[in-house]
């Protein structure tokens, strides 16, 4: 699929084809479509049943891992090495706002939609699963809010984050799935250019009265990065010690802050009506809505979000009736950390690989003057770089692990708080909601 301007009407045309966010079909898998569901939902519960019988005692351990050399650690720690990275991102990142607000009209020729929505929020994925929590080193917003607060001084509400948790970021992340998949003109420039210098003034505002502390809490992309940055094979210990562990280790790790649960089910629900606004039904349903359409868009991403929650909750709710043990929902969320990843990739990493070249060919010429600062600026899209079959092959593995990964993670947590005799029985109920999530995400990724 070409994203082309001229080629469905205009702008319109093409906004509806940059977000689809994938372009894979069930008649590109190897089997049937229900074969690749039932054999995720099968590899969910034989992953519970080998884990019942192998796996009796806690096995991840948040510290673990073994530590890379410390010429290495120097390296990455070193105060020229942190400055070089937020100076090439904040300009970056400047440059990405002044093209979405003042660039070329047309989204297709504009830097700012490319690298905002898929070289960014696409490449944050695979990078922060790769190298951890890279968003947090090099956030522009913790630069600019460091510039800033030597003028205002100390934070008069540091005192009172503890007390925020996550449920900031939870919000940051409902409103960019909001923007991203139910606002009418996501596409436009001046829509990205806004919602950037709006978001950042609000993040640095708030930066300001809590310190430094808050983008931990209330920047949803950092938290986005740190969450999934805890799957990444190198990590850091308690000590600061860089290591190479098993990832699942570095989730377990994951505090279970206020909020948390929230950060992962919107997570999760607002890719999986990403799925939704791609079905055939809603396409020929809510999708033509005219100008209702993004209401039944904002409808549909909360009622989704909602479902999620609602089974997640509940599911734990039962858990810990029948375990024994205290924790609630956020005892269990970081389970979620890998479905929530496996989803990403299976949606859009497509995205990334062929609409992602766009962005360094935008990059070369960012105003449309004429330049070639890469010698990029000519290049075409290779939409042959990665093939339909291997796109529905990724999709399929990436959700069937990302909840084979969940069982691992909600196992070792339930050996680890249940009473004695009842590990088992007490994740029944978190069964059988992956299971549910596993031919749903599929469902809506190949049906």
């Amino acid at each position: 699929m070409t994203p082309d301007a001229t080629a469905g009407g205009g702008p319109v045309a093409w906004a509806d084809a940059v977000l689809a966010h994938g372009v894979g079909s069930r008649s590109d898998l190897p089997v049937p479509v229900w074969l690749a569901v039932t054999g995720g939902a099968c590899a969910v519960v034989v992953s519970f049943a080998a884990l019942g019988l192998l796996w009796p005692e806690p096995r991840l351990r948040a510290d673990a891992g073994r530590p890379l050399p410390v010429a290495v650690q120097a390296a990455v720690d070193h105060p020229v090495t942190t400055g070089v990275l937020r100076a090439v991102v904040l300009v970056a990142t400047a440059v990405v706002v002044a093209v979405a607000l003042a660039g070329p009209a047309l989204p297709e020729a504009n830097l700012g939609v490319y690298g905002f929505y898929v070289t960014f929020w696409v490449g944050l994925v695979p990078v922060s699963l790769l190298l951890g929590p890279v968003w947090r080193r090099v956030n522009p917003l913790r630069t600019l809010h460091a510039l800033l607060a030597r003028l205002t001084g100390p934070a008069p509400g540091a005192d009172r984050l503890d007390r925020v948790g996550s449920w900031p970021a939870a919000a940051a992340l409902l409103l960019y799935s909001w923007l991203e998949l139910a606002h009418p003109g996501r596409s436009q420039p001046s829509t990205v250019g806004l919602f950037l210098v709006s978001y950042g003034v609000v993040q640095l505002l708030a930066g300001l009265w809590f310190g430094p502390g808050w983008f931990a809490r209330g920047d949803g992309f950092e938290v986005y990065s740190t969450l999934l940055g805890r799957l990444a094979p190198i990590g850091r210990r308690s000590d600061g010690r860089l290591v190479l562990r098993n990832p699942l280790s570095g989730a377990e790790g994951t505090p279970p802050v206020p909020g948390l649960t929230a950060v992962v089910v919107v997570l999760v629900g607002g890719t999986a009506f990403d799925g939704i606004t791609r079905t055939r039904w809603w396409q020929d349903g809510p999708g033509l809505a005219g100008d209702g359409a993004g209401l039944f868009a904002t409808l549909g991403l909360l009622d989704t979000v909602g479902v999620v929650a609602a089974l997640y909750v509940v599911a734990t709710a039962l858990s810990a009736r029948i375990s024994g043990a205290a924790g609630g929902p956020a005892a269990y969320a970081h389970s979620l950390i890998p479905i929530a990843a496996g989803y990403a990739i299976a949606h859009y990493f497509s995205l990334l690989l062929l609409d992602g070249q766009r962005t360094w060919r935008l990059a070369s010429d960012p105003f449309q003057t004429g330049l070639d600062l890469f010698g990029t600026a000519g290049n075409l899209i290779d939409y042959t770089a990665v093939s339909p079959r291997m796109i529905s092959l990724v999709q399929v593995g990436a959700i069937v692990l990302g909840h084979v990964l969940g069982v691992v993670l909600a196992h070792d947590r339930a050996v680890r708080v249940a009473s004695p005799g009842r590990t088992l029985l007490a994740q029944f109920p978190l069964l059988v909601v992956m299971v549910a999530f596993t031919v749903g995400g599929l469902g809506l990724l190949l049906g």
